[in-house]
């Protein structure tokens, strides 16, 4: 199983890469277009870019990584507490969770700005965007793990005079771990998302900057790097949930659908 997976993801990527290379090829050679550098240029030009500039590009990246894991974590923290007082009180889920809802019909592009004119810090609102868009899927999936509990399981613990305490310890929490693993594989990225929009609003450092001044300075290189790093970024952070999740839940299924 494990061998047919690495030889499907080393099949796709070298899909992804031929097909790249492919259409960089086609408008530059065969459709002559004189933009072909700038609309897609080949990825081995992009690769070098990068390890030319790697000091420059990996210091941008780690300036916006940092806000957005502190954000990620202030913001799973604050679900996860969430989430397990709705669990415990219906009346905190009935008055909370529509407001939850709520708060996600509001724009980051609008929201954005009004949290960076309130504290006037940039990293700050890095922080307050990332937990922003970590708070609700995981609130929302692990209150979804908490509730589907079933009424049995927890019945059988009371019945053993166990305290409610020790019922989410034992078995409320370790049964909502999928469904969190789950909220925080979307959150991730979106964390990443959040800190690189607030580096475009003026930021000092970070990967975002470097992507609008290359954009608009016209260094078409160093702005495809910046992108590739981007999304590069993106993929280790949920990457990493994953590995987390396989550590923390190895007998249950994989996101995949497959067994371990």
């Amino acid at each position: 199983m494990k061998k047919n997976k690495a030889t499907a993801a080393l099949l796709w990527t070298a899909g992804v890469v031929l097909l790249w290379e492919g259409v960089a090829f086609f408008l530059a050679n065969i459709l002559h277009d004189k933009m072909a550098n700038a609309k897609l240029p080949y990825l081995h030009s992009i690769i070098y870019t990068i390890a030319a500039n790697f000091s420059e590009i990996s210091n941008a990246a780690l300036i916006t990584v940092s806000k957005a894991a502190t954000g990620f974590a202030l913001g799973a923290a604050a679900g996860i507490m969430l989430a397990v007082i709705m669990s415990i009180s219906k009346t905190a889920e009935k008055i909370a969770f529509p407001y939850l809802i709520i708060s996600q019909m509001i724009p980051v592009l609008g929201l954005a700005p009004i949290i960076f004119n309130l504290v006037r810090n940039m990293d700050l609102s890095r922080i307050i965007i990332a937990a922003y868009l970590t708070f609700f899927p995981v609130a929302a999936n692990m209150l979804g793990g908490l509730k589907s509990v079933e009424p049995e399981k927890r019945e059988l613990m009371y019945s053993y005079a166990a305290k409610k305490r020790s019922v989410y310890i034992k078995l409320m929490l370790p049964f909502s771990l999928p469904y969190l693993m789950t909220g925080l594989k979307i959150a991730a990225p979106l964390s990443i998302t959040a800190s690189i929009l607030v580096d475009m609003l003026g930021s000092k450092g970070g990967i975002g900057v470097k992507l609008l001044y290359s954009l608009y300075g016209g260094e078409k290189d160093i702005f495809w790097a910046s992108v590739l790093v981007c999304a590069a970024i993106g993929m280790l952070s949920c990457f990493i949930i994953i590995l987390a999740e396989k550590i923390l839940i190895p007998w249950k299924k994989t996101s995949s659908g497959g067994e371990e």
